[in-house]
């Protein structure tokens, strides 16, 4: 099949017809990264034989399946010159460790969400070289979390936001949450101007706000005084609240306008 550079080329590997269709779907349904199913296949042999004569950007490859593991194929596929992007997708939580082991660019469990997939496929994208002129380059600034012995880089681009936590400060995006040892203040100074801080202990991605307004919220403002309702920002894609301080108010107004 031959597809413009600037779309994505999915190969689905997954022994359920019904998963594959549902992922299939999931997929054409994905506006950015512009994406496509370029084959499905059954088993770990199916996909090793099809990879042989094809070409993709990332493979969703479930890990149980009769016969081989879906990690067996991960692990030849990290020997290839230009290994495509793997992305697991799977009903068992407990291989995640493994899967990242194996260099994964995301993990999924089923059943699958389409925003889930969508963050998932763009960082696979991120991940590939340049392809006719019109592929994602990986060039871009990442944060890098320390977690449980693993260590992650995080896409700036994903970040939605980072509020600071007593100790220690979270990070959020589209699929979960993570956790930062650097102070807000000092992530604030090396974000530069794609993050807005709306509260002493928040800052947000400018392009993840989606609306202002006010709303009953548990949040203290800067005065220290208890606020049940006070302004707010939306954070798409998960819609979440978080407060936004009188002192940053205007900033906030400004940058929505």
């Amino acid at each position: 099949m031959s597809l413009p550079g600037a779309v994505l080329r999915v190969l689905i590997v997954d022994d359920e017809a019904l998963a594959r269709a549902r992922l299939a779907t999931l997929v054409g349904e994905c506006a950015e990264p512009r994406s496509a199913v370029v084959g499905q296949c059954a088993s770990v042999p199916q996909a090793r034989q099809w990879l042989a004569e094809h070409e993709a950007d990332v493979v969703l490859l479930d890990i149980q399946m009769p016969g081989q593991p879906g990690t067996a194929l991960a692990a030849e596929l990290q020997h290839l010159p230009q290994p495509p992007a793997v992305v697991f997708v799977t009903a068992h939580s407990e291989h995640a460790l493994a899967a990242f082991d194996l260099d994964a660019a995301d993990y999924l469990t089923k059943p699958v969400k389409r925003e889930r997939l969508a963050a998932a496929l763009q960082r696979a994208a991120r991940r590939l070289p340049p392809r006719d002129g019109a592929g994602v380059t990986a060039a871009e600034p990442v944060l890098v979390v320390s977690e449980r012995g693993r260590v992650a880089r995080i896409p700036l681009a994903e970040v939605l936001y980072l509020k600071a936590e007593l100790k220690y400060v979270t990070l959020r995006t589209a699929g979960r949450t993570w956790v930062l040892d650097d102070s807000l203040t000092d992530l604030e100074q090396r974000l530069g101007e794609r993050f807005l801080r709306i509260h002493r202990n928040a800052l947000v991605a400018r392009d993840a706000v989606r609306l202002l307004e006010r709303r009953r919220m548990a949040e203290h403002d800067d005065d220290g005084a208890g606020a049940e309702i006070g302004w707010a920002v939306q954070v798409a894609p998960v819609d979440e609240w978080l407060a936004v301080s009188r002192r940053q108010l205007g900033a906030v107004r400004e940058a929505l306008a």
